[in-house]
């Protein structure tokens, strides 16, 4: 490829992360044009912008099944309803509050993909900070840290992570005896760090309960159907894809979609227009946008280039490469969706250990269904925690960070780089370290 199309896919993600920094326009303007120079500048055909969108048709459909489904059920007010129950198993105590998401995050992003998660549970947020009396933004950042973080806790919570693992051919059990701790190890340091990062929040108490106001559910004989579908949509989340015909989580998202938008009409509690209207357009639209920005990386070798040097560079040292790996692939991600970024270093490192001599070439065919060597798995490791981990960095890190982002300018107010990053840099490090101390431990000392 070109130079120069390689020194234009840099300087328009440059110029992309520069616009979002200082926020000179909107983060979606911002995105369409990089994307359209690209395609003017024909580093890539419209034809080839409009694959690399094709390319994460998965990721786009499932965003958009479920913001639809969660603006389906807008009219029933069960998210104020659920929100003001919390509040008060809460005790209206701020510390309770970020606990408590904390506790509901958690679980389900151990199964649910992370975005997934706060498109499910974001809508709550605004309308629990409004009954504490506090700002909504800081709730939906911490969201957002346990969502990234619960994902390592196991190999299905985050795309990045499952593509590590079965690339080298990890199980679901072995993944929960080797690495499900680091996982819990991150959230445990997002715990810790709430009375500091949260200070005002965490020391928020309410005076009285009698105050908060008390939503009733609407339409609940519908709302009782639409819980019928949402529990279709999340069982077909977990198992969809093991049944003897696979079902892709977005095409559970998209059927739960159109059931929820059939529900509202037929029941007449909202009209498609309506709900259609509605959805986060722009934040869908940002999506395919940083796809084809990332796209041209990918095309011109950008990222490959990137990948090979640091190679080059570890030598045979496990030791020193794992956690080099840990800390360039955290950076890196927390500016380059980890997607795109693990699926150009597993190749690459595929092929280092085979040159190295830790592995034969068999390891390099994709049908390879064996075992590597225990001694390289460690940099394999380190790529996904880096991975995951790096995404709590900035605003635009992972899917779910702009998700939470479209969520919050649609209840009017914006999640800024800036803010992001006073919140991000701090946990992202802390992370970091911790898994790096966690590996050293578990995988290049003690074993």
């Amino acid at each position: 490829m070109e130079n120069w199309q390689a020194v234009l896919s840099i300087a328009v993600f440059g110029g992309l992360i520069f616009l979002l920094i200082t926020e000179w326009i909107h983060f979606t303007v911002a995105a369409f044009l990089g994307a359209l120079i690209l395609v003017a500048a024909n580093v890539m055909t419209l034809q080839q912008a409009i694959g690399y969108i094709g390319q994460s048709h998965g990721t786009l459909g499932l965003f958009f099944g479920v913001m639809v489904m969660v603006r389906a059920f807008e009219p029933t007010k069960i998210f104020d309803y659920l929100a003001t129950q919390i509040v008060i198993l809460a005790k209206g105590r701020g510390d309770r509050l970020l606990l408590g998401i904390v506790a509901i995050t958690t679980p389900i992003c151990a199964f649910l993909p992370n975005a997934t998660t706060v498109m499910l549970l974001a809508p709550l947020v605004p309308p629990m900070a409004q009954e504490v009396g506090v700002d909504f933004v800081p709730l939906l950042i911490l969201m957002v840290f346990v969502a990234n973080s619960s994902g390592l806790l196991t190999i299905v919570g985050d795309p990045a992570t499952y593509i590590v693992g079965d690339a080298v051919n990890l199980s679901f059990t072995d993944y929960l005896i080797r690495l499900s701790l680091g996982g819990a190890i991150a959230v445990g340091v997002v715990v810790a760090v709430l009375p500091f990062l949260f200070r005002k929040i965490w020391n928020k108490k309410l005076d009285s309960l009698e105050e908060l106001p008390r939503p009733k559910i609407n339409h609940p004989r519908t709302l009782i159907v639409g819980a019928l579908i949402a529990a279709f949509v999340l069982v077909f989340f977990v198992v969809g894809e093991s049944l003897p015909v696979p079902v892709s989580p977005a095409t559970v998202a998209l059927l739960g979609a159109a059931l929820a938008m059939m529900l509202a009409h037929h029941s007449k509690i909202d009209t498609v227009s309506h709900i259609l209207r509605d959805v986060d357009w722009s934040t869908l639209i940002f999506f395919m946008c940083i796809f084809v920005v990332i796209g041209g990386l990918e095309k011109t070798g950008v990222i490959t280039s990137l990948s090979g040097v640091l190679t080059v560079l570890l030598g045979k040292n496990i030791f020193l490469g794992s956690i080099v790996i840990l800390f360039f692939v955290g950076l890196i991600s927390s500016v380059v969706p980890n997607i795109p970024l693990v699926v150009a270093m597993v190749p690459l490192l595929k092929q280092y250990v085979v040159n190295v001599g830790f592995a034969g070439a068999e390891v390099l065919s994709p049908d390879f269904k064996g075992q590597f060597p225990a001694i390289v798995l460690p940099l394999f490791y380190a790529m996904m925690y880096g991975a995951t981990l790096g995404g709590n960095g900035t605003v635009v890190g992972a899917s779910s960070n702009i998700v939470a982002a479209g969520i919050a300018e649609q209840h009017g107010k914006r999640i800024t780089f800036k803010k992001f990053l006073r919140y991000g840099i701090p946990v992202m490090f802390l992370q970091l370290v911790a898994a790096a101390i966690y590996m050293i431990l578990r995988f290049l000392i003690w074993t």
